[in-house]
């Protein structure tokens, strides 16, 4: 509520203050340059067709930047200098009077650092743009923390990556070789006739004693002692 009634506080000021100043130049404009160089010439003004000139040309535009509430806080303060200037150079001309150009000068240094308000170009147009733009700096902002996380973090994949990755086919299984091995049991080959194997010894005589397959060597007989 505050903020709105500071708008519309800064817009009547702004449309009286730029209205009067608009006034004027406008009435330096229809007298024309040399009637007012002559004013400016009868008030002891130096160069007085450069001042009619300056003058109107600020109170025109001035006016009208400041009923719009475009680049204010620049207006405001050239508007305050020109009505410095008059002051100081040459008394007010009609049909303003001193007191009134103390008034609008002190008016317009006001709105030069208060501001035009919501309701104004600046703040539809100008601070838009900034808003937009800060609005962009955020964005990148978080756009590099969102690849500084990812590079601290190798592992997980971007935001921005989500497709699934394509599975793998199935690679075709090996053979398998042991279901078709013969593993059926075979006659051992017999030795032929006259070949005798390597590991075999010499076939048992009767009368041998075998011990584990193998034949028993013979007792060892003692010698009888000689007398």
């Amino acid at each position: 509520m505050k903020q709105a009634l500071r708008d519309l506080a800064a817009l009547v000021a702004r449309v009286g203050v730029g209205g009067i100043f608009f006034a004027n130049g406008w009435t330096k404009l229809e007298d024309g340059l040399k009637a007012t160089g002559a004013k400016f010439l009868a008030q002891g003004a130096p160069a007085p067709g450069a001042w009619a000139t300056v003058t109107m040309l600020t109170e025109l535009i001035g006016g009208a930047l400041l009923i719009a509430g475009l680049a204010v806080s620049i207006t405001g303060l050239i508007l305050f200098a020109e009505a410095l200037g008059v002051f100081v150079v040459a008394p007010p001309l009609n049909p303003i009077s001193l007191n009134e150009l103390i008034l609008l000068g002190a008016a317009s240094l006001l709105l030069a650092v208060v501001g035009a308000g919501r309701v104004s170009v600046d703040h539809m147009v100008v601070i838009r743009r900034r808003e937009s733009e800060a609005a962009n700096e955020f964005a990148a902002d978080t756009e590099a923390d969102r690849v500084i996380a990812s590079l601290r973090d190798p592992d997980t994949s971007p935001a921005s990556d989500t497709s699934p990755a394509p599975e793998a086919k199935p690679q075709d299984e090996p053979a398998d070789t042991a279901a078709t091995e013969d593993t059926a049991p075979r006659p051992r080959p017999r030795a032929k006739s006259g070949e005798t194997s390597r590991t075999e010894g010499p076939a048992p005589v009767p009368g041998d004693t075998l011990v584990a397959g193998r034949k028993k060597p013979p007792a060892r007989t003692r010698r009888p002692p000689s007398d």
